[in-house]
């Protein structure tokens, strides 16, 4: 027979030990998803770009450098892997790298961005269709000001995060 070998994070390993407890254990349970999937029909192969491929890249390193890996690693929420990884496409392609919690924030921000910009489109069309008088005027003026003043403090933590990310990949000087 032939063997397959795979690693897998442990939590994943014990959540998968626990369904396959009540279906004849870890081989029986593979051996009949494999079965299934392997009975599925083929997908047609589509046209167009070619999908990307990946290689595998070993890398031995000794236990005090594996041990720093570990720490760095960790300190940003990455595996070894994907910690390895974010540095050499840092380098490769010179853009930002992130884990991510760091991604999720930046989504957070993009998301209040749009939400500010969708008021100010508010508060613009309103000053653009309807007479006011002074002091309702001036509400709406200073509104507008508030939303660019946290429109632009938002753009200078954007500019600070990948300030900061492009730092923490760039080689020590």
């Amino acid at each position: 027979m032939d063997r397959i070998t795979l690693r897998l994070p442990p939590d994943l390993t014990h959540r998968f030990d626990a369904a396959a407890a009540d279906q004849g254990g870890r081989s029986r349970l593979l051996r009949r998803l494999m079965e299934g999937a392997a009975q599925a029909p083929l997908p047609t192969p589509r046209e167009g770009p070619p999908t990307a491929r990946s290689g595998k890249l070993t890398l031995r390193l000794g236990e005090a450098d594996l041990r720093l890996l570990e720490v760095e690693a960790a300190a940003m929420g990455l595996s070894r892997t994907q910690w390895s990884a974010a540095l050499i496409r840092r380098r490769l392609h010179d853009r930002p790298q992130f884990s991510r919690p760091e991604a999720l924030a930046l989504i957070e921000v993009r998301r209040e961005l749009r939400r500010i910009g969708v008021n100010v489109n508010q508060i613009a069309r309103a000053l653009n269709t309807t007479v006011m008088d002074g002091a309702v005027l001036d509400l709406e003026l200073a509104q507008l000001g508030a939303f660019q003043a946290e429109i632009s403090a938002w753009v200078d933590a954007l500019g600070e995060a990948f300030e900061g990310n492009l730092a923490y990949w760039a080689p020590a000087s």
